[in-house]
């Protein structure tokens, strides 16, 4: 049996040139920080990667200090949210979020709010931030304004790049940072046109390695100083995150993002496709597809069933091959299994939203495995519908 997997939004398959190159660097076993030859190797290795990844993010003339590598995109939305905060502690204290982040951004906010920190969360309803709502938050007093790029449930893609204009019309000194890790070579994203000061990507999203992310941070914000490092050491990458650096890992993200960057035209143009035809498909199916208002990410498809729990549709078509998701994979674990704050900002009820699932594509699927996903879907419904009644 052919397996299909349609959880790219959770995760990716590595791409040969990522696994080539973390093969490569293997061989390169010196500390980056050692001044020997040996140590030099291993620096160019992840200076050659950063400019990739700069390169990626459509940064000219990017400096190696605009790009900091973590161990996650979890890590990094927490050195952004952390590290502005305490960077300018209490000389303003509001920040402007929405009410669909990842929990990546939502948990280390809740943090900041029981430190003494003024949190706003702007409704999301149909995928759309309202516009005029967000300029009656922001202030003189706003320190911070984090809003995720693609949502990584619904796909709707969010105007950061309007409330971030707005943002600094009212507050010059405010910093605007975006979690990017689902738009990132699914879109064009560039921090520049975004007028963002920190974006939060990940590797293993675009086909690269687990437990390798990135902070891109302005000129700016490092000339004012606004950003603070939360973990401390011997100062690696700009003395924002100290430890020795995951050679092997930074050497596939940049493989990575170089393979993504030259193939981002065709692959989004493929994934349009992709969604296109996947949606017409579902047309003749008895479920509603809850589609953003405003623009949409090419790689994500959301949709409701009737009736039938997400998890007992998700067991049905694994059973068949086929993989997808019933939410993120961040929090969709037996232990912490919570109804979507995504969904529910949408506008889903509980019982809606627990009904729901994702079905999130990579440039390696096809037609052929959207039929495959339509007829065992059908199936499933038909099952399963009979069963719950």
């Amino acid at each position: 049996m052919k397996n299909i997997y349609f959880d790219n939004s959770a995760t990716t398959p590595i791409c040969d040139e990522a696994k080539n190159a973390m093969i490569e660097a293997m061989e390169h076993f010196g500390n980056p920080s050692s001044l020997h030859s040996k140590g030099f190797e291993s620096s160019k290795i992840i200076a050659d990667a950063r400019n990739k990844i700069l390169a990626s993010l459509f940064v000219r003339n990017g400096k190696q200090e605009n790009l900091i590598f973590t161990s996650s995109g979890t890590e990094a939305d927490n050195l952004a949210l952390l590290g502005v905060a305490y960077a300018k502690t209490r000389r303003a204290n509001r920040i402007i979020t929405t009410d669909s982040e990842h929990s990546a951004i939502e948990n280390t906010l809740k943090s900041l709010e029981n430190d003494g920190f003024e949190v706003i969360r702007l409704t999301t309803r149909n995928g759309v931030i309202n516009l005029d709502e967000f300029e009656a938050a922001m202030n003189k007093n706003t320190l911070l304004v984090t809003m995720m790029h693609v949502n990584n449930e619904t796909g709707a893609v969010y105007n950061i790049k309007e409330c971030f204009r707005i943002a600094k019309s009212i507050n010059p000194d405010v910093v605007t940072h975006t979690d990017a890790v689902q738009s990132y070579m699914k879109m064009k994203v560039s921090p520049v046109d975004l007028k963002a000061d920190l974006v939060s990507i990940s590797a293993h999203k675009i086909h690269g390695p687990k437990g390798i992310a990135a902070l891109y941070v302005s000129s700016d914000v490092i000339k004012k100083k606004q950003l603070k490092p939360i973990i401390y050491g011997g100062g690696q990458e700009s003395g924002f995150r100290s430890g020795t650096e995951n050679l092997i890992g930074i050497a596939g993200f940049g493989a990575a993002a170089e393979m993504g960057y030259k193939n981002l035209s065709s692959d989004v143009k493929q994934l349009r496709e992709l969604r296109e035809y996947t949606l017409s498909k579902l047309e003749d199916l008895d479920v509603r597809v809850n589609l953003p208002k405003g623009e949409c990410a090419p790689h994500i498809i959301n949709l409701t069933l009737p009736s039938i729990k997400s998890e007992t549709m998700l067991h049905h078509l694994s059973a068949c091959g086929i993989f997808v998701s019933s939410g993120s994979a961040c929090s969709s674990n037996f232990a912490t299994k919570k109804v979507s704050r995504a969904l529910r900002g949408f506008g889903l009820t509980d019982a809606e939203a627990d009904c729901s699932m994702r079905i999130s594509f990579s440039h390696l699927n096809t037609k052929d495995d959207v039929d495959a996903l339509i007829i065992a879907l059908s199936e499933g419904i038909n099952k399963l519908v009979r069963i719950n009644h």
